[in-house]
């Protein structure tokens, strides 16, 4: 990965909950953040005295090279949300500024916390769809914002493996959102990958969340390991 394809884009523990309907029992469990970028939900899970391991390939860059990386494409994603606005519900989020402080705010707490979780191993450069942990090493393992919704430039077969390798490491996996990056349209890939999912044993299924900013997204999809 160069630094230059990045383009870093942090949510909170509050959109984390929202977004994969996560309740309090579940943020007690062992969980894997998969492609975690520069979100708060480790550091604001750690505060909390909670299990969360990230892995991105992002965090083989310095938190000097990432908060530069920040501040270069910060201003070009607000200004691609201002212009395609009418894809996004602006109710929890009432505008572009104020995404664009609580994105800020979430990629601040993210870079004061991520040098001392890089050393105690919560953040880790991993990346689908080969992970170094144990088989059912965490209870939940989350993907935001990367599968699906980059099918223009990741294939079907990254997928499938990607959500096997998860569900090889974590009891249940939970994928959001479902849509392709900007368009508004579920992915192509969404059915075959359930129905392959389906006939290799795993249960399936896509459920509602109390989240949605980019319209129609307020699905995710569940997978839990066989047996």
């Amino acid at each position: 990965m160069r630094l230059e394809q990045v383009v870093p884009w942090g949510r909170s523990l509050e959109e984390y909950c929202r977004m994969f309907d996560l309740i309090e029992t579940e943020l007690q469990s062992k969980i894997l953040d998969c492609g975690g970028g520069p979100a708060s939900f480790n550091a604001e899970m750690t505060q909390q005295d909670k299990s969360v391991i990230s892995c991105d390939p992002l965090y083989q860059f310095s938190v000097d090279e990432i908060s530069q990386r920040i501040d270069e494409t910060y201003p070009v994603v607000l200004n691609g949300t201002e212009i395609n606005r009418d894809r996004f519900v602006w109710t929890t989020i009432p505008s572009p500024e104020k995404l664009g402080q609580i994105r800020m705010a979430a990629m601040q707490q993210f870079l004061a916390d991520f040098p001392l979780g890089l050393q105690q191993g919560r953040y880790q450069n991993e990346s689908l769809p080969d992970l170094p942990f144990d088989s059912q090493q965490f209870d939940l393992a989350l993907c935001s914002h990367f599968l699906f919704l980059y099918s223009d430039q990741l294939s079907f077969e990254f997928h499938l493996a990607s959500i096997v390798e998860m569900c090889r490491v974590a009891a249940i996996v939970r994928v959001f959102p479902l849509l392709v990056n900007m368009t508004g349209e579920t992915s192509p890939f969404l059915e075959p990958v359930m129905q392959e999912l389906s006939a290799q044993g795993y249960s399936v299924q896509i459920k509602q969340v109390p989240y949605e900013f980019q319209k129609g997204g307020n699905q995710l999809l569940q997978i839990s390991a066989k047996g």
